[in-house]
């Protein structure tokens, strides 16, 4: 008898609409709290990405300004990355089953597209520790490491660049 290997479906890239705003905060809350423990404590993770049933009532507009795309598999949201006019990366997370599947490098190379197509100068995103090595493997440089506040609680993360 012959084993067949099993596929991934490929990854299907779209812009994030306000109705994928729940499905993003929950691939959001379980990637901080998943991904993310060699890195922050728990009370960081909480603070960070807050435990709720569904998202922030700002969270749709948040997701959905600028340049905002998500990547899908079967129809399930399997990562997300939003990107102002500026060039800034606000979001970009990736589930922890995609990690190292290309989910992330798909999403990234379109924001950085769309940035060049634009005409801006550089891309600049705060990146925590587990994004910082994915952002240098792409050319990015940290420019300056720094601790947020989020609910009274530091997070330490990295403001990072890239000159287009």
């Amino acid at each position: 008898m012959k084993i067949r290997a099993l596929t991934l479906r490929p990854i299907t890239v779209r812009p994030i609409t306000v109705k994928d705003a729940d499905a993003c905060y929950a691939l959001f809350h379980r990637t901080v709290h998943g991904g993310t423990g060699a890195f922050y404590t728990a009370a960081q993770r909480a603070a960070w990405a807050p435990d709720r049933d569904h998202a922030p009532e700002t969270w749709p507009a948040r997701l959905t300004a600028g340049y905002a795309i998500c990547a899908t598999r079967w129809g399930r949201l399997k990562g997300f990355f939003t990107m102002g006019h500026d060039g800034h990366i606000d979001f970009a997370y990736v589930a922890l089953e995609e990690m190292g599947k290309g989910t992330a490098a798909k999403l990234y190379d379109a924001c950085e597209t769309e940035a060049r197509r634009l005409g801006l100068p550089y891309m600049d995103t705060e990146a925590s520790h587990l994004a910082r090595r994915f952002f240098e493997k792409r050319g990015w440089r940290v420019t300056a490491r720094q601790t947020v506040i989020r609910d009274g609680v530091g997070i330490e993360n990295f403001r990072m660049e890239k000159a287009l």
